[in-house]
């Protein structure tokens, strides 16, 4: 059926702060997440800092369901999508339940669940373990909450392909009402702050001691984090009808697996390259349409450097297009990470305005980008990519532009 898909509603959930509005604001202020790790001991660890978000209660937002009985991933999700809902001007009673769906993406799905089965374990509490444990920990239940709150019963998916989940959430979310299997979608991704996922970038090496400075030369690592991005993906002209804020129209995607290695990329860039060439080749654009790119950035040697060949590549050696990285703020929030961002491409279409990479103080001549340092920068975003490249050869690119039915 072809549909033209609009964004009408975000909802973040993030270690600087929770809705659309704090979070943009704290985004474009360069203001940073980043604090000593409080919800495990990580004296074992080479690094200590982390991104969590402090505070979160999830009762504003939980209420058709008991907090207690979901994992911290669902409600973080749940209470993301309620604000996407809320955002777009949409109650989730009123909504056709069989016409609406759920998409969301994950990296650890319900660790913190696993982590309470192991510390029982050697703790000698087997008796304690209960029947909870296979309702709560399986990555699809976030989804499923999320519907569950929502009251949607459409298509509803789970998609685990770690950092790019979120990514590929919105790209099956869009093909879904391309398709005409729904009218309405809540895509997005969801991660909770583990001592599972913390110990495994420690042990890679891969965590910074202080910050995240994405491209900068003396870049260390990602800090690790958690959060929720949920976006409200609906039909253009029923968004229209109903008189809807539409913040970015979705232009197209672009899927690769380079497979080339468990964590790293291909040394080429290879795979993250066909994921952008396949995204403007399936919007119908050039690389000289795109205003603004938001990247991977995970602030680590090596994808800063695999980022830069693969945009290079892209958009030409000496690339002129505004590229910056919003996990040196938030951190890496996994799952959520993609969808976080998708939400920040719909904003700068919306607001005309691009938010840094904060923590930057030293170009790298292997990175040599315009990655929009330290200060937000104001520009009519007519076309913003969104890149994200995950564990696995993992790669989706999703753009986003200014609807022109609105302009």
């Amino acid at each position: 059926m072809n549909h033209r898909i609009v964004v009408t509603g975000l909802g973040l959930v993030t270690p600087i702060g929770a809705g659309r509005e704090r979070v943009w604001e704290g985004l474009l202020a360069g203001r940073c997440g980043f604090s000593t790790v409080e919800s495990f001991d990580t004296s074992r660890h080479p690094a200590h800092v982390g991104a969590e978000i402090k505070g979160f209660q999830p009762e504003p937002y939980v209420r058709k369901q008991d907090p207690a009985k979901l994992g911290r991933a669902s409600r973080l999700a749940v209470a993301a999508a309620r604000m996407a809902m809320e955002d777009a001007g949409l109650d989730p009673d009123a909504l056709d339940p069989d016409r609406a769906g759920v998409a969301m993406g994950t990296t650890s799905g319900e660790p913190l669940e696993v982590e309470r089965f192991d510390d029982l374990l050697l703790a000698g509490g087997e008796g304690e373990i209960g029947p909870e444990l296979a309702t709560v920990y399986p990555c699809h239940t976030i989804a499923s909450h999320v519907a569950r709150e929502m009251g949607t019963a459409g298509p509803n998916a789970m998609i685990p392909t770690a950092c790019a989940a979120g990514n590929y959430a919105v790209a099956w979310a869009y093909d879904a009402i391309r398709a005409g299997r729904a009218d309405l979608m809540l895509a997005g991704g969801a991660d909770a702050f583990s001592r599972i996922t913390y110990t495994g970038f420690s042990r890679l090496g891969a965590i910074a001691p202080d910050v995240c400075r994405p491209f900068d030369r003396n870049r260390k690592g990602m800090i690790p984090g958690e959060g929720a991005g949920v976006l409200v993906l609906e039909r253009l002209d029923r968004a229209l009808a109903r008189g809807a804020r539409i913040y970015a129209e979705v232009a197209g995607y672009g899927l690769s697996c380079d497979a080339h290695h468990m964590t790293a990329s291909h040394p080429e860039g290879d795979g993250p390259a066909r994921a952008m060439e396949r995204a403007l080749a399936d919007a119908g654009l050039r690389p000289e349409d795109v205003s603004y790119v938001s990247a991977h950035g995970t602030g680590t040697p090596t994808n800063d450097k695999l980022e830069t060949l693969a945009v290079c590549r892209v958009f030409g050696p000496s690339p002129r297009v505004p590229i910056s990285s919003v996990k040196s703020m938030i951190g890496h929030t996994m799952g959520a990470a993609s969808a976080i961002e998708a939400a920040v491409c719909s904003l700068a279409i919306h607001t005309g305005r691009i938010p840094p990479t904060a923590n930057f103080l030293e170009p790298d001549p292997e990175c040599a980008l315009d990655c929009v340092p330290n200060e937000a920068r104001e520009l009519a975003v007519e076309v913003a990519m969104n890149n994200a490249y995950a564990f696995g050869g993992n790669n989706a690119s999703v753009l986003f532009r200014r609807c022109e039915a609105v302009a």
